[in-house]
């Protein structure tokens, strides 16, 4: 791994159902579990309101990864709401891959409100994943102002 890449601090938007995945951060927090800062979770009632659209936005707006994190298999709130959510962010790794950029910037994450522990670890090895990959060219800066150096 590169200084640069040491020092890179990724931007990661983690759009949570309010259910499953953001009672799994809450747990954490309260467990007093740590987890990267750069995640920046955002609540939804249900992943399947996440479309392509507000994916690609994050990325245009800076985000150098987005994670979808909701219910586990069979147990939406909404049915099929985390099945929607997984074909969506399976196009946008497709779009991804289609303008040359690394679909690994893009993740569904199951899991259930008691798991607390595993939304730990799925934030920090998608963090770490999206460090190993750099800045995300869509955020459109030129230099990569958040360690301080020019690409």
């Amino acid at each position: 791994m590169s200084t640069e890449q040491e020092t890179f601090e990724p931007n990661v938007v983690a759009f949570c159902c309010r259910h499953c995945a953001y009672s799994a951060a809450d747990l954490a927090g309260g467990g007093r579990m740590t987890y990267p800062s750069s995640i920046k979770i955002v609540e939804m009632p249900c992943t399947g309101r996440a479309n392509v659209l507000e994916i690609l936005h994050a990325m245009e707006k800076g985000a150098d990864g987005v994670a979808v994190a909701g219910c586990l298999p069979g147990t939406c709130h909404y049915i099929k709401g985390n099945t929607h959510a997984r074909q969506r962010v399976d196009q946008v790794m497709e779009l991804l891959k289609k303008i040359g950029l690394e679909d690994q910037r893009a993740r569904m994450i199951n899991i259930s409100a008691a798991m607390g522990a595993q939304f730990v670890e799925e934030v920090t090895s998608f963090v770490e994943a999206i460090k190993e990959l750099g800045p995300s060219p869509l955020s459109g800066e030129t230099g990569n102002t958040r360690t301080g150096t020019e690409s």
